[in-house]
């Protein structure tokens, strides 16, 4: 693992800014409403050399006139799970980064997050955000040094000083012979996409075993989407846990606009994604629109029905029916009915998940592809459309991840989408391509293709 510093402040002084800056890619949503961030998120910076991790957290808040002289307390909503949260990344972190907006000036929150973070033994760099120029530094800053620590002043909107900032940074950071800073493989990464409330972040507690995603009844909770990273049996495995995607009609509010569309882009970067849907409340147009979308993009993926063990026993064969009817037209997805409560069939998750990822990666030899399309040529001709029947010449593939291969046949428009379905069906038998997404492809010649001697 790379050693890891996190960026600790109150809302809205810049954190996710900055988050974004050093990792040099906009995965946080940033916005002008303070409490934007929840989840911790982690991203992985390069610089001279070295490579380490830094870890955007929730804006800490604390009730005016609240006494926090033995550190934060007493928060209500969502500020307490943001506090443990917080908590949990300084537990694993080599050093501290306390972020203050300097235009705001030193705040007495400031001053007790400063003693916070102070008592946790490790070094801490205190970033002066918001500072735009070096004309602004001394009197943005001067109300700061009563905090007496190692402090930089800069800007993560306008990028003032920020070279400087990443280096001090860097010096916090315990020299490389005491620390292995080669990169680690995410291993596996798998992407849960579904509805808000769906349970996708209480599914990611269950399987990780952890209480790294914070979890709610109120829908719309996890806005960024999360990275968390475990080991089964030595193996590492990254959960990508994503907003809530609801209708886009249905979507007034710019940060979730945010959130849904890195929840869109996150399932395109995944190796696997797993889409979760709410069995309580059944299949709803939205979810059957990310059936559609997902099943389009040919993205290797799989349905867990979360929350059966609210269904009513009498009622469970007629939910798993509307289920298998509503993916009949992409039946190897494979549905699993799980419960993040219960646990119900949880241990089947991971290695299905395997299972799809191997199976993108099948290769068929040539000649092989070949003596398969004889056969089921053979077995099942196509039908003559316009007194003409199709005729295959030679079959290849194309790529892998999706596996996808080509047919080459005197008219291809002569073919018919029943016919089309056969051949893919058949296809995935005799390679034995379960779940994974398979493309086909129909290409017209006229000319059967030599034979190598």
């Amino acid at each position: 693992m790379h050693p890891k510093i996190a960026l600790i402040g109150r809302p809205n002084v810049g954190k996710s800014t900055l988050f974004n800056r050093l990792i040099r890619s906009n995965r946080a949503i940033t916005h002008d409403r303070p409490g934007v961030t929840r989840d911790r998120m982690e991203g992985t910076v390069k610089r001279n050399g070295r490579t380490w991790t830094v870890i955007d957290t929730g804006g800490i808040h604390l009730d005016e006139g609240h006494n926090a002289t033995e550190g934060p307390n007493e928060l209500r909503g969502f500020e307490a799970e943001i506090l443990r949260q917080t908590q949990e990344a300084m537990a694993e972190c080599v050093a501290l980064c306390l972020v203050v907006d300097g235009r705001d000036g030193l705040l007495p929150f400031d001053r007790r997050l400063a003693d916070y973070v102070r008592r946790s033994g490790l070094p801490v760099l205190l970033a002066v955000n918001k500072v735009d120029g070096g004309e602004m530094e001394d009197m943005l800053t001067a109300e700061f040094h009563e905090l007496g620590m190692h402090m930089i002043a800069m800007s993560g909107e306008h990028g003032y000083n920020m070279r400087a900032f990443e280096e001090e940074l860097q010096d916090l950071l315990p020299p490389e012979d005491e620390w292995d800073a080669q990169e680690e493989e995410a291993g596996l990464k798998l992407a849960m996409l579904g509805r808000p409330n769906a349970g996708k972040s209480s599914l990611v507690n269950a399987l990780t075993g952890g209480n790294r995603m914070i979890v709610s009844n109120v829908a719309g909770t996890t806005r960024d989407s999360v990275d968390v990273t475990y080991m089964v049996d030595e193996k590492r495995y990254t959960f990508v846990d994503t907003a809530g995607v609801r209708r886009r009609s249905k979507i007034v509010d710019t940060v979730e606009r945010y959130s849904v569309n890195s929840s869109i882009k996150s399932s395109t970067k995944a190796h696997v994604t797993i889409l979760v849907l709410d069995g309580q409340e059944g299949l709803t147009q939205q979810d059957k629109r990310l059936l559609d979308l997902l099943d389009e993009r040919k993205t290797p993926f799989m349905v867990l029905v979360n929350k059966m063990d609210l269904v009513k026993r009498q009622d469970l064969a007629a939910v798993k029916q509307v289920y298998k009817d509503a993916l009949s037209y992409c039946s190897h997805v494979p549905i699993l009915y799980v419960s993040a409560h219960s646990r119900i069939n949880l241990k089947k998750v991971i290695p299905l998940a395997e299972q799809i990822w191997s199976e993108c990666h099948v290769r068929v030899p040539t000649g092989q592809i070949n003596r398969v399309l004889e056969a089921i040529v053979t077995k099942q001709q196509p039908p003559v459309v316009n007194r003409v029947r199709p005729k295959f010449f030679y079959m290849t593939q194309a790529e892998t991840n999706p596996p996808t291969f080509v047919f080459f046949v005197n008219d291809a428009d002569r073919l018919k989408e029943a016919y089309i379905r056969y051949m893919e069906r058949s296809l995935r038998k005799a390679f034995k391509i379960e779940h994974a997404p398979v493309r086909v492809r129909f290409r017209s010649s006229h000319t059967k293709r030599d034979k190598k001697k």
